[in-house]
């Protein structure tokens, strides 16, 4: 297998599995009785030490060395907190009151809050390809929160409120970390931010107390979501801009809703309609204009 595929199978592989994390973590929030404050930080600190741990195995350096430059020691807490802490625990919080497929397609406005933030930072108007893309997102969001009818939400409001949150919160994520990974590398600086992260948000969510009902089918489940829809899931996709570019991971990153999409129907019985549908590709379209320009 040359790079090139080998980038694209890692992208889309990566993509697949946060999609299917985001039904399992339904599956963990909904039925099992677990809270999101205590999904993410047990998912942030056991991630952490993993891919910390996996850094180690493979580079043969110091994991502390990132924290000698103030600079980056700084951003690397920001990215932390803003970025990886913010949009999983917006991500779970959409799901708990809603559902995966919803919360894992309203995060993908995401492109949208970039092009209006570099349009306010550069001060500079949106191109045409851009307003058309913000007009298709806000079209998309009013098909799939409401299917059309403008008296009624077709999921939560507080749902809705979290997905957005999410959006956000991932135009930080994706953003913040780009000089940091450039100077070092992928499993180092989301293994910090994972285990930062998670160290924040312990006081108020502490991981020893265990919410919720557990069997194994939930203990598989929760490990799903710590090993494969963490771990590799970051792995894979980060991964794949060694051997591909950007703007190509971001279009076969749509891999994300469509595998929450699938499996939501098939394993927790959701229902999907033309509305949904329609709404999705909207919202899923803008990420292949963006990222074609």
């Amino acid at each position: 297998m040359n790079e090139r595929k080998k980038g694209l199978l890692m992208v889309c592989l990566g993509a697949s599995m946060w999609g299917a994390s985001g039904v399992a973590g339904q599956y963990l929030l909904q039925d099992c009785g677990l809270t999101a404050g205590w999904l993410v930080v047990s998912r942030m600190l056991l991630a952490g030490v993993i891919l910390l741990a996996v850094d180690v195995f493979q580079y043969r350096e110091s994991i502390l060395r990132v924290w000698h430059d103030k600079k980056d020691a700084w951003d690397l807490v920001l990215f932390a907190i803003l970025g990886l802490l913010a949009v999983q625990y917006t991500y779970f919080a959409s799901i708990k009151c809603g559902n995966a497929a919803a919360a894992t397609v309203l995060q993908y406005l995401m492109p949208i809050f970039i092009v209006g933030y570099t349009a306010v930072t550069c001060r500079k108007w949106p191109q045409f390809i851009e307003v058309i893309c913000v007009m298709m997102a806000i079209g998309g969001t009013f098909l799939l929160v409401t299917h059309g009818n403008v008296h009624e939400l077709s999921i939560p409001l507080p749902a809705l409120l979290w997905g957005l949150s999410s959006a956000v919160a991932a135009a930080v994520y994706t953003m913040k970390p780009k000089r940091l990974i450039r100077k070092w590398r992928p499993t180092l600086i989301i293994g910090w931010g994972m285990l930062v992260g998670g160290v924040f948000l312990t006081p108020f969510c502490p991981p020893w107390q265990v919410p919720g009902e557990w069997t194994a089918l939930s203990g598989l489940i929760y490990a799903y979501v710590i090993i494969f829809g963490t771990v590799v899931a970051f792995g894979c996709y980060l991964g794949s801009i060694r051997y591909i570019q950007p703007a190509e991971a971001s279009i076969l990153g749509s891999v994300e809703p469509l595998a929450a999409i699938l499996l939501s129907i098939t394993f927790l019985q959701a229902s999907f309609g033309f509305m949904d549908i329609l709404g999705t590709a909207l919202i899923i379209g803008t990420v292949f204009l963006l990222a074609k320009r």
